[in-house]
């Protein structure tokens, strides 16, 4: 008996010095991570800005919990302009940032009379769940239809969610930023099954390097300097199973299935600057959406709704007024104005002319002057 005891503490012994060498060099870089990277990001200026503070006090953030196992997930969600329009602009962030990356989006396009709600994504370890939980919560909001917009990650999701929406007709249209369509491009899909057992600040930095706000290619422009800090700071504010699951997503072997989704009108905004994605994965992307608009920026890096949201909003706003008086009209109508209730932002607003007064206001009338250039220019494209 106690030759027996002998061997099963010595197999324990060995078990458990097997399981320290193997995970020794992971706990060596974590310790190294938090005890060499005390540096900080500076606070960045949009976060200081008065907009931004605006921003916080005007919309509140909601938390909503729609899935029934019993967890405490929850979805975080900006919504603002008209809540009577059942068919807004649903913004995805990119797996460094959360549902604020789209604040410039939230304030400013309400005051166009248009609906924007901007979310956060609780921890869904597969896109199955992750479509199964947008759909419970877009159910929950009482929404008809969405337009989705989605940067890098958030755009594939977006993506994900049509292609398996497509026989409930959910999805009205897309507006995708520097995405892709295959996770094979990071080379990470051996490995995305450990995301879970890593720390989170090995995970944070995995995503966003401290030596990237160094690069002097983005040092020559403050605004894409600016937004990169303040996509840093909103990473570190995810917890590790927020981040874990999100790269879970970005790198799990999983494509896009072009031909289910030729039917959804879609654009394509991309910057002509650097970007994490290379030149080969947006050739990939317009080569299975021959049909979608093209819209270019000349910088914007990695967040042009940050660095760039001027451009970005006025294309946000072209690509939607293709679908002004129809059924998954993301306009505030006129016959609708007197349900919308008072607060901000509302349509009636002294910042947010009302629907009269807009139809007369000279800006419009440039803006669908611009607007008709650029579908002449997409003509000659295709």
């Amino acid at each position: 008996m106690s030759l027996n005891n002998n061997w099963v503490n010595y197999f324990l012994i060995h078990l458990l010095i097997l399981i320290l060498i193997l995970i020794h060099p992971i706990l060596i870089l974590s310790f190294s991570l938090d005890y060499f990277s005390s540096k900080t990001f500076p606070l960045s200026q949009l976060r200081q800005s008065y907009e931004y503070q605006e921003f916080r006090s005007r919309i509140p953030l909601n938390k909503i919990s729609v899935d029934d196992d019993g967890s405490d997930k929850a979805w975080s969600v900006y919504d603002s302009g008209p809540k009577c329009i059942t068919c807004p602009l649903v913004c995805f962030p990119p797996a460094s940032g959360s549902s604020e990356v789209f604040f410039k989006q939230l304030m400013e396009l309400p005051k166009k009379n248009i609906r924007v709600i901007a979310v956060s994504y609780p921890v869904y370890w597969s896109l199955k769940e992750f479509v199964n939980g947008f759909i419970r919560l877009i159910d929950h909001l009482r929404l008809d239809k969405v337009h989705l917009f989605g940067a890098s990650l958030g755009g594939f999701l977006a993506q994900k969610v049509c292609e398996s929406t497509r026989h409930h007709d959910r999805v009205a249209s897309l507006v995708l930023c520097n995405s892709f369509s295959d996770t094979s491009i990071f080379n990470q899909t051996e490995t995305a099954n450990l995301f879970w057992l890593m720390p989170g600040r090995v995970l944070k930095r995995l995503i966003f390097k401290d030596n990237v706000l160094e690069d002097p290619y983005f040092s020559h422009d403050s605004l894409i300097k600016d937004s990169m800090v303040f996509v840093a700071e909103s990473l570190d504010q995810l917890s590790q199973q927020e981040v874990a699951s999100r790269l879970t997503l970005n790198c799990t072997p999983a494509y896009i299935e072009p031909h289910l989704m030729q039917s959804i009108p879609m654009t394509m905004i991309d910057v002509f600057d650097r970007c994490a994605l290379s030149e080969r994965v947006r050739q990939e992307m317009y080569k299975m959406y021959p049909e979608a608009k093209r819209a270019h920026l000349k910088t914007g890096a990695n967040f042009p709704y940050l660095s760039s949201w001027q451009e970005v909003n006025m294309f946000l706003e072209i690509h939607l007024r293709h679908f002004k008086d129809k059924r998954c009209d993301p306009f505030l109508r006129e016959r609708d104005v007197l349900f919308e209730p008072k607060g901000f932002p509302s349509s009636t607003t002294p910042s947010s002319p009302s629907v009269k007064e807009r139809t007369r206001s000279p800006t419009d009338a440039a803006d669908e002057v611009f607007e008709e250039l650029y579908d002449d220019n997409e003509d000659r494209k295709t």
